[in-house]
């Protein structure tokens, strides 16, 4: 295989990363290799190339100058002042065909300085979970990281539940550059460094800011913008990250380490999955004012850049957090009235969103279905959207005025009904990573070392949002009296 590697990050100071190749693995078997994201990167291969030994870190490629990336990060509120890639290891960067600047990682890859006792592998698990939500993510339009290659290492792991296949994950992104790298610095008073990895951000994910008179202000702006488009994404599908750490929120918008994550079944705005969120910290609601403390978190480390004193410097920032909040509110609201099929907006429809949360809500209905199933309503199918309500004959006159109001709302409009439903369907996906689909494809692969249900899904996510018949089963919702459904943070 031949990579064209273009290294940039090594070209810093050597204490933002240490030096570290991969662990070797005893016996890799190439598990799914994404070959349309390998084009799309520009790399060449041949049927000669053991791409397991390539992707296991076992085989270095000419150009490939591995690195284990220095950060800290608030985790669940509280500062911790090092982490940095304790299991994962930057192979280089690629500029794609599309002359974007693009990093290579091993996820799963051995000990690094920054392991912190751990043992620096994954376990099958977490690597299938990331290869494919990570992948249906991207189709279903949302900024993320990607799936590159999946290999088993033939080694177990032992976590709580005892020996389990270990596995690596290949994952894509802009960068792995997090908020938790500017905090790395701040908390070291390394305000050079600080200076530096502003310098390279900016040349590498906002060209557009290089001439700016205050760039770490309008960078900590640009961010907030990127970040209120990325939270806005996950919420409209139903999305819950469950752990938006500093150290998980990447400075370049895309959604980064698919640890605990989920998606929604019946609508809850509460809902959690991760086992070790008790106070709901990162509850589905909650998304969006903690991306807010992240970018808070942020620019208490460019404070000094942003201006000399302290009271302006946060005058300023506090006139990002209002910009933050205003844009988010703008356009949150043109997406979900987007989502029932408002594209002529008027100020007062986003009552109709709301009324139709919270009949979703206190009748435990299938948040993605609902959604999906309202354009069927307009196709004289009204059956599919009202049966996903529970009791729904003892609440039938609340919903049939919900959508004669609807109905008539979408009457005003200058669009057809058939337009309105093509719309509603290229935003509304008819399948996303339902969380008893992940599991089976899991218990499969762990247990049966068949990987059927991986491929069919990835096959499935090519197209999210056109209903496939034989995929058809993968629409199905859970039963919400069975939805106790919990995910577990580590790999």
């Amino acid at each position: 295989m031949q990579v064209s590697f273009d290294n940039s990050y090594i070209n810093l100071p050597e204490h933002f990363y240490q030096k570290v190749l991969p662990s070797p693995v005893t016996n890799p078997q190439l598990i799914k290799f994404n070959y349309a994201l390998a084009n799309e990167l520009g790399l060449q291969f041949t049927s000669e190339d053991n791409l397991a030994e390539i992707f296991s870190g076992n085989k270095i490629l000419n150009g490939s100058e591995p690195i284990a990336m220095a950060y800290a990060g608030h985790q669940f509120g509280h500062f911790v002042p090092q982490l940095g890639d304790g299991r994962a290891i930057l192979l280089g960067e690629v500029i794609d065909i599309n002359q974007k600047r693009k990093d290579i990682q091993l996820k799963g890859s051995g000990q690094t300085a920054f392991s912190r006792r751990g043992d620096g592998r994954a376990w099958l698990g977490p690597v299938l979970r990331e290869h494919v939500v990570s992948e249906a993510m991207h189709s279903l339009g949302v900024p993320t990281t990607r799936a590159l290659a999946a290999v088993g290492t033939g080694e177990k792991v032992y976590r709580e539940q005892g020996a389990l296949p270990g596995a690596i994950i290949t994952r894509v992104a802009s960068s792995h550059i997090r908020i938790g790298t500017f905090e790395y610095f701040f908390a070291r008073k390394d305000f050079e460094a600080l200076e530096t990895l502003l310098n390279y951000v900016i040349a590498r994910h906002y060209p557009e800011l290089e001439n700016s008179e205050n760039k770490a202000l309008d960078f900590l702006q640009a961010l907030a913008k990127r970040q209120a488009d990325l939270i806005i994404k996950w919420l409209s599908l139903g999305f819950v990250h469950g752990v938006m750490n500093t150290d998980n929120c990447s400075i370049s918008g895309e959604t980064i380490d698919y640890g605990p994550c989920a998606f929604m079944d019946s609508y809850d705005p509460n809902t959690v999955f991760s086992s070790i969120d008790h106070q709901g910290r990162y509850a589905y609601q909650n998304q969006v004012n903690i991306c807010l403390w992240n970018i808070s978190c942020l620019a208490s480390t460019l404070l000094q850049m942003i201006d000399k004193d302290e009271k302006l410097a946060i005058e300023k920032c506090n006139g990002v957090f209002a910009f933050y909040k205003k844009y988010f509110d703008d356009n949150y609201t043109k997406v979900f009235l987007n989502k029932i099929g408002i594209f002529e907006i008027h100020e007062e429809d986003f009552v109709l969103v709301q009324d139709l949360l919270e009949m979703m809500f206190r009748l435990k209905a299938d948040f993605s279905l609902s959604f999906r199933y309202l354009a069927k309503v307009l196709n004289s199918d009204e059956q599919s959207f009202v049966g996903l309500f529970e009791n729904y004959h003892a609440n039938k006159q609340i919903i049939d005025i919900w959508l004669d109001r609807w109905r008539q709302r979408l009457a005003q409009q200058s669009l057809s009904i058939e337009e309105i439903i093509a719309k509603m369907n290229l935003i509304n996906p008819a399948y996303i990573p339902r969380n008893h689909l992940v599991e089976e494809m899991i218990s499969k692969a762990y247990l049966e070392n068949d990987f059927s249900v991986m491929n069919d899904l990835l096959e499935c996510f090519k197209n999210p949002f056109q209903e496939q018949e034989c995929f058809s089963h993968f629409m199905q919702a859970v039963d919400s009296k069975t939805n106790n459904y919990v995910t577990f943070c580590g790999t």
